[in-house]
């Protein structure tokens, strides 16, 4: 069940687009134009790490965080999907989920701190919800009913 009191870390709400909402998490899109990079944050107040949450809530978790990955693989066709938790600077739990390319600005390293954000235009931000938006909604989650246009 979803925390009544449940809000977004300010990092997340400035870094994030919400894209759409999944049963247990939000999802964002990493408002960095250099990869195709997606922020799951589940909906529940004061968690910092996947362990804390309950056994139900990490099942559901792994359930839409695996269903993302092939989407996302799909969409792309990237070479490799890299999902991390780190939180050391934002501490409510997001797990990043970023598409890698052999070519991209940062391989074979993270993405971290290699470049600065590069915000999508208008244009490609418009390009990328009618691509992923379509994949996103034909998830057979359950619950995935919900989702922000």
């Amino acid at each position: 069940m979803m925390s009544d009191d449940f809000q977004l870390h300010k990092d997340l709400q400035r870094d994030g687009i919400e894209l759409f909402e999944f049963p247990l998490c939000k999802l964002l899109l990493c408002n960095d134009s250099q990869y195709p990079w997606f922020i799951m944050v589940p909906k529940r107040q004061g968690v910092k790490d996947l362990y804390e949450l309950d056994w139900q809530d990490q099942q559901q978790f792994l359930n839409e965080s695996s269903a993302l990955c092939e989407i996302l693989m799909q969409v792309f066709n990237g070479d490799k999907m890299n999902v991390a938790a780190l939180g050391n600077v934002t501490p409510q739990l997001h797990i990043h989920h970023v598409v890698r390319f052999t070519n991209d600005l940062a391989w074979p390293k993270p993405i971290w701190g290699v470049h600065s954000l590069q915000p999508y235009t208008a244009e490609a931000l418009a390009a990328l919800k009618a691509t992923i938006l379509p994949a996103l909604q034909a998830i057979v989650v359950p619950n995935s009913d919900q989702r922000l246009d």
